[in-house]
């Protein structure tokens, strides 16, 4: 293994951080990860610098460090937006980690690490434009194209959960208020939250994402109903990004990625709501699952930059 190649990637989540170091195959050398102190930002980059050092430690050696964390380093400011670890926000995240970690670091949305790292070897691989799709507490994208990730001129590239759901019907309109400010974002009808109100509007009874899918595998009709329409609308969602930068390939991911009956027909759906005579595009679940963010971070550097 050539010495140039070494990767460290660190995911920043609202619940944890994880760190992980991968060779120049994408083999994972080491891994660890602790809780995120959520409510302080120091302690959060010092979390982060303790666990790149202890992967360095567990390599024999100093690897390239690459950060996936929620939101964007402003083109205007320097400092990060848009986060929902709001601690992080009005903050030079990549400066502070830079000058801690005594490197360079590169800071990316954590939707586009998560796109990477599927589209460098994952379920995306080998395509030239793959759009990742984060379904979970919120909900993100990401877009590569040729192994690249397309930020966009005000890094927002990507960031389809908060753009309106299309086609709304009369009794969705105008949906709920996000936090972002608007209402009616695709986030707040298809992340977890969405999910679960939709099948507490019909059944009266409160009920995890994840309980929902339970119930209807076994044949609960509230719950096969809330995931139709739950499929209709991430259908429609996903129209209007293929009308826009049409992908080879869509990943899904996040928690509610793993629901096995969204997939049953979707694609037949987002062709019925494109601007397509035939709908080809393949939408396919994650490979690598919660490690995607983490690798993705890793791969942020290319061959060639490391040495």
């Amino acid at each position: 293994m050539t010495r140039d190649l070494i990767r460290i990637g660190v995911d920043l989540g609202g619940a944890k951080i994880e760190a992980i170091a991968l060779d120049a195959k994408g083999e994972t050398l080491a891994r660890r990860r602790v809780a995120t102190p959520a409510h302080d930002y120091q302690a959060i980059v010092k979390s982060i610098a303790a666990l790149v050092g202890d992967i360095d430690s567990d390599i024999g050696r100093r690897g390239a460090v690459g950060v996936g964390a929620p939101g964007a380093i402003s083109t205007h400011t320097g400092l990060v937006k848009n986060s929902n670890t709001a601690v992080v926000n009005g903050k030079p995240l990549d400066v502070d980690l830079s000058q801690a970690l005594a490197r360079p670091v590169r800071v990316a949305n954590d939707a586009n690490c998560f796109a990477l790292s599927e589209a460098v070897d994952g379920a995306g691989r080998g395509a030239g434009v793959v759009f990742g799709v984060i379904l979970g507490t919120g909900v993100g994208g990401g877009i590569i194209v040729n192994g690249g990730i397309v930020e966009g001129r005000n890094r927002v590239a990507g960031e389809w959960g908060h753009t309106p759901l299309p086609w709304m019907t009369e009794d969705e309109y105008p949906g709920e208020r996000c936090f972002c400010g608007h209402r009616g974002c695709v986030e707040t009808f298809l992340n977890g939250a969405g999910l679960s109100r939709d099948y507490e509007r019909r059944s009266g009874e409160g009920r995890s994402a994840t309980e929902i899918a339970v119930l209807a595998e076994a044949g609960d009709a509230f719950a096969r109903e809330s995931l139709e329409r739950y499929q209709d609308r991430l259908a429609r969602g996903l129209a209007v990004v293929v009308d826009l930068i049409d992908p080879d390939v869509i990943v899904l991911g996040g928690g509610l990625s793993n629901i096995s009956l969204i997939y049953d027909g979707l694609a037949a759906r987002v062709g019925e709501y494109a601007f397509t005579d035939a709908f080809d595009t393949k939408i396919l679940p994650n490979v690598h699952g919660d490690s995607s963010g983490v690798r993705g971070a890793a791969w942020l550097w290319r061959a060639g930059e490391i040495g």
